[in-house]
């Protein structure tokens, strides 16, 4: 006897339509999955078999085929063990329903039974909705992430035999159910925040400026001066997460795996932190089936890299498409996946190897070749996509030892959300949203100069090198500044504070030849 059961997968972030046949034939006894499996669905075998005798079920001496179609497409993971089960008690006449077809179903099983949560299932319920399936059976520690879909009735039984009367009974039992309206409400809660840093006012100003426009910014100084305590309480800076964001977050948390269980939106924007040492596919993302890595985590949030210079030259240079277009497009041989990557970066690097360059409390000791060779790890090419570049240095024992705490981040928010909302009503009907997406000929549009600033600028492309991509940054950022001051004209002050976020690191590398 023949059944169906729908299903689905995951290709890349996006969610496909999988049905899983069984075919049950009183022939010699086989068990055998076609239809791209990997390993871990071949061993479905296994777990199958256990669970549904476990169950109290009986499993068929017969020829059994499982086909998941479409049959051109890599089925990965443990997630077809629940539908296979399903089809199986269905073809064999233990389960008795009319309605298998109406539902999608994924999860793995256990050995006893039990359903056991899996990956990606945000993206998968998406795709069952588009597909125009009315409901979905998951695990129950995935079932709040598939109600966030709201034209899906989501159905969580605990075990296979629950999933069976579930089938029996058409259904009948308490959906899961989300709100979406509740979870935009729900306010991130940070343990950090700026007012816990003393001094660097300067910092926090070019902090502030960055994500008011979006701005990637590098910041270099000595050890110990703060350059981490300020990148991490940036995201307490950021505007709140839009619905539509946060569930281009989840996506990539759920199939990445690192979706919190019995979590049914990301509304807290990442903050990710990589390792030096991370391979290129850790930080971009690849592998043999492609995956995010570290730049698509931190999509619609932070990504900091510490000790900027100590990555792989390769990682940093593959960083330069997601730093201009905002994805990453991983190629296989048997696919091209794109991945979302639009971070906000934030680096920070010593000005020399024993990072004492320029202290005024500690003598440096490298040699100019050292310290040439060093900061040549960071290409122009790189340093020319970072917006900002902003000089970090030692705070005096007085504003350290200062009474009162520092201003707190709701205030310095409160100023870039009001920054934020007027660039969208300068951009609506545009494809941009903050002024570090324009494009060249945007910039030409919405950042035009007085004839003071215009001379002040050009001076300055002169004077310091600095190529067209850089000239084009120093207009955005100047147009951030001035949205900050609430000012539709960009005046000479603010190109002259924009020109300076360009010329720090000018200068330190000029003066190493």
């Amino acid at each position: 006897m023949l059944a169906r059961v729908p299903s689905a997968t995951v290709v890349g972030l996006d969610g496909q339509p999988v049905t899983v046949e069984v075919d049950v034939t009183g022939e010699v006894p086989a068990f055998n999955i076609v239809g791209l499996p990997d390993p871990a669905v071949r061993e479905s075998r296994e777990r199958v078999q256990a669970a549904i005798r476990n169950s109290g079920y009986h499993f068929p001496d017969a020829r059994i085929i499982v086909n998941l179609a479409p049959a051109d497409v890599r089925k990965e993971g443990p997630i077809f063990d629940l539908p296979i089960a399903l089809g199986l008690l269905i073809a064999t006449g233990q389960c008795l329903t009319d309605v298998a077809h109406t539902a999608a179903v994924v999860g793995e099983l256990g050995l006893d039974g039990m359903i056991r949560p899996v990956n990606g299932v945000l993206p998968m319920a998406l795709g069952v909705a588009a597909a125009g399936l009315p409901r979905m059976v998951v695990p129950k520690a995935n079932a709040k992430e598939a109600a966030v879909v709201d034209s899906l009735d989501v159905y969580a039984p605990d075990t296979l035999f629950d999933a069976v009367r579930l089938l029996e009974t058409e259904f009948l039992a308490d959906r899961v159910q989300v709100s979406q309206d509740d979870l935009a409400t729900e306010q991130p809660d940070y343990a950090v925040d700026f007012a816990d840093v003393r001094g660097q006012e300067l910092a926090k100003r070019a902090l502030e400026v960055a994500v008011a426009g979006g701005h990637h910014i590098l910041m270099i100084g000595p050890p110990g001066v703060g350059k981490t305590m300020l990148a991490q309480r940036v995201p307490t800076l950021m505007p709140p997460m839009s619905i539509g964001e946060a569930l281009e977050v989840t996506k990539i948390y759920s199939v990445a795996g690192l979706l919190r269980r019995d979590t049914a939106l990301v509304t807290q924007r990442p903050f990710r932190s990589p390792h030096h040492s991370i391979s290129l596919a850790g930080l971009i993302g690849g592998g043999s089936i492609p995956r995010p890595g570290e730049v698509s985590l931190a999509h619609h949030g932070v990504l900091f890299l510490d000790e900027m210079p100590e990555f792989p030259k390769s990682a940093l240079e593959a960083m330069r498409q997601p730093l201009e277009s905002g994805e990453v497009v991983i190629a296989r041989a048997q696919t091209s996946v794109c991945f979302p990557a639009s971070f906000q970066l934030i680096g920070d690097m010593n000005p020399c190897p024993c990072g004492h360059f320029g202290d005024t409390a500690r003598a440096c000791k490298c040699a100019p070749g050292d310290i040439a060779r060093y900061r040549r790890r960071i290409s122009g090419p790189v340093l020319d996509r970072i917006d900002i570049h902003m000089e970090v240095g030692r705070i005096k024992a007085e504003e350290m030892m200062a009474p009162g705490a520092g201003e707190p981040s709701q205030r310095i928010r409160e100023r870039i959300l009001a920054a934020r909302e007027r660039q969208a009503a300068r951009y609506a009907g545009t494809p941009f949203l903050k002024n570090a997406d324009l494009s060249p000929r945007a910039v030409r549009e919405f950042c035009r100069l007085q004839a003071e600033a215009e001379g002040l600028l050009r001076a300055a492309m002169d004077q310091f090198a600095l190529s067209p991509r850089a000239h084009d940054k120093v207009l955005r950022v100047a147009r951030t500044i001035a949205d900050l001051e609430g000012s539709e004209d960009i005046k000479t002050a603010h190109v002259a504070e924009a020109i300076q976020y360009r010329i720090t690191d000018r200068r330190l590398w000029l003066e190493m030849g």
